[in-house]
């Protein structure tokens, strides 16, 4: 299942309202290219942001698997 959720994957990038505004308002100041690096990099942020949560969750997850079946082995 998680193979599965890992292949069908796409490529997801969104901004928050206060983003959105920025990169708008940074849009009419006819910078061209300079305005597509600076939405990009909202996007990486964001994304950076909303994984970070979800790794340490899973690692401490993981973690706590672990050491329960150590704790089972030497029952």
């Amino acid at each position: 299942m998680a193979f599965m959720l890992l292949i069908a994957t796409t490529d997801a990038y969104s901004q928050c309202a206060m983003c959105r505004a920025t990169v708008e308002s940074n849009a009419g100041t006819g910078r061209g290219e300079a305005d597509n690096e600076v939405g990009m990099g909202l996007n990486t942020g964001i994304l950076y942001l909303m994984a970070i949560p979800y790794l340490l969750i899973g690692t401490v997850g993981f973690l706590w698997y672990k050491n329960s079946r150590k704790k089972e082995a030497k029952n």
